[in-house]
């Protein structure tokens, strides 16, 4: 067979390829309309099932726990009553955030706000004195700790929930943005300022048009058109965890299952990794290391020269010590961490599962919606480039079943049908402004790494010993990319009848 014959048999191969991979009509299943064609409507349907995962992040595949403390508190108030609750699956990051990590959002708030509202970019600083003591020389930590790149690495302290939260927002935009970029729809737009910033929101709305490499085609038109939340490109926003999240996340009782068939868990944890003890227990040459970052005794923060137990007097970099069967980093000890919840002493009224309590459990909730113009449309993003929102009305709420009000960080607990009384100062130090903190820290003894400790500060208020790290909720199946959602089950067999 000579070359050109060769040549020609390929060509009409290729041939006869293209002519049979036409694209398949992808048609609704209730009315029978084909998707995605101009012809028939151009109503438009993803291809992107799965949910991206989003950097740094890793899954928490949810379930039921126990949720609460497993022995009796030292302050002997006992305000973490044990309950059985279900969380959905989530992401969670690997460590918590960085000195780097938060620098990072220092630099971007500066470059982009610094101008004209410089009073922004000083809000997002840590506070780096949150290390001064009065008989203690700290003031290396003060100057140093943030800023210095030996601790880029080292989880950032110093921020409040209020930071945090903040921190949460601008990692969600930046990391859509991001996602807009690899796609080919916008290009990189390092001269952002002020308002004309990229927020998913705004983008969303049409009140951000950036630099445009290539939008999207309209198969309704023909034309071009901005990304949507349907098309499967952009994220659920960063946020903190719940408590119930941050709490399930650092038992990882998954690692403690009799088998992969059942729901039997073996032994309940009292501390982030198995038994009661500190140190690493199993018969191999890790065995005695400390496990986690955190004050042993009375003065000993790392142990004696030549042998420091836990190799570190402060925080210890994000990735120390073993991670957990989630595979996260330092969920006990290291730094306690801010998460979403506004704190109350548990009580028997909130306790209740009647009205689906156990399902996703948490204190804050304030529902807001988007200020509306006459048109109907959002109104005029503010300064920051962010769309106006405002707490809902209790009046046109009022004859909802699932909720009467607005705030109810409240609900049920100092209320009409809460016979406690919070009095901010005489009797309680306690208010909407307390948020929860999970966790050990480096400076805290061994009881406060259970996850089932909790405390409390005010939301606008730092600390040396308190981090952060960000969660985003899971869209689809809780077991992942790729998988099924409930039990699949396939045809059943015939089974030939012997009588």
């Amino acid at each position: 067979m000579n070359q050109a014959f060769k040549i020609f048999i390929l060509l009409g191969c290729a041939l006869l390829t293209l002519g049979s991979c036409k694209k398949k009509e992808e048609r609704s299943s209730t009315t029978g309309w084909v998707y995605n064609d101009q012809k028939w409507g151009g109503f438009t349907k993803s291809s992107a099932l799965d949910q991206a995962t989003g950097p740094n992040l890793v899954l928490v595949e949810g379930g039921t726990f126990t949720m609460g403390a497993t022995q009796e508190d030292v302050t002997y108030e006992w305000n973490s009553v044990p309950r059985r609750i279900t969380v959905n699956s989530f992401y969670m990051d690997e460590t918590e955030v960085s000195n780097i990590d938060y620098r990072e959002y220092v630099y971007w708030t500066k470059r982009v706000f610094g101008e004209h509202y410089p009073q922004v970019w000083r809000n997002s600083l840590p506070d780096t004195m949150c290390w001064r003591e009065e008989l203690a020389y700290n003031e290396p930590y003060v100057e140093t700790y943030f800023r210095f790149p030996s601790y880029d690495e080292y989880p950032v302290v110093g921020v409040s929930w209020i930071q945090a939260n903040e921190y949460c927002k601008w990692r969600s935009d930046r990391v859509n943005e991001m996602m807009l970029i690899e796609k080919g729809i916008l290009n990189p737009n390092p001269e952002q300022k002020d308002s004309d910033n990229f927020n998913t929101q705004a983008y969303l709305y049409g009140q951000y048009e950036g630099s445009v490499k290539k939008n999207l085609k309209d198969v309704a038109t023909g034309g071009e058109r901005k990304v949507t939340y349907e098309d499967g490109i952009l994220l659920p926003a960063y946020r903190l965890p719940t408590e119930a999240e941050w709490e399930y996340a650092a038992l990882a009782l998954q690692g403690n299952m009799l088998s992969a068939k059942d729901e039997i868990v073996t032994d309940r944890r009292i501390l982030p990794w198995n038994g009661d003890s500190p140190r690493y227990q199993k018969r191999n040459k890790y065995m005695g290391k400390m496990m986690a970052n955190f004050k042993i005794a009375g003065g000993d923060y790392m142990g004696v020269s030549g042998n420091l137990n836990d190799r570190s007097s402060v925080p210890a970099n994000v990735r120390s010590y073993f991670p957990n069967d989630f595979g996260l980093y330092n969920m006990a000890g290291n730094v306690s961490e801010w998460v979403a919840d506004v704190y109350r002493p548990t009580n028997s009224i909130t306790l209740r599962d009647v009205d689906n309590q156990d399902l996703n459990p948490f204190r804050g909730n304030e529902f807001k919606q988007m200020v509306l113009g006459s048109d109907e449309k959002p109104v005029e993003k503010d300064s920051l480039g962010r769309l106006k929102y405002m707490l809902m009305v209790d009046s046109t709420i009022a004859n909802r079943e699932n909720f009467k009000k607005a705030d109810v960080r409240n609900y049920l607990d100092g209320d009409e049908a809460f016979n406690g009384v919070y009095e901010y100062g005489v009797s309680s130090l306690i208010t909407n402004k307390s948020r929860v903190i999970k966790g050990g820290s480096w400076a805290d003894r061994l009881f406060w790494l259970s996850p089932g400790a909790r405390r409390f500060k005010d939301e606008d208020k730092s600390d040396r010993t308190i981090g952060f790290r960000c969660a985003m909720t899971r869209m689809g199946s809780p077991e992942g990319n790729g998988a099924a959602s409930g039990n699949q089950f396939g045809k059943q067999k015939k089974v030939k009848r012997k009588y």
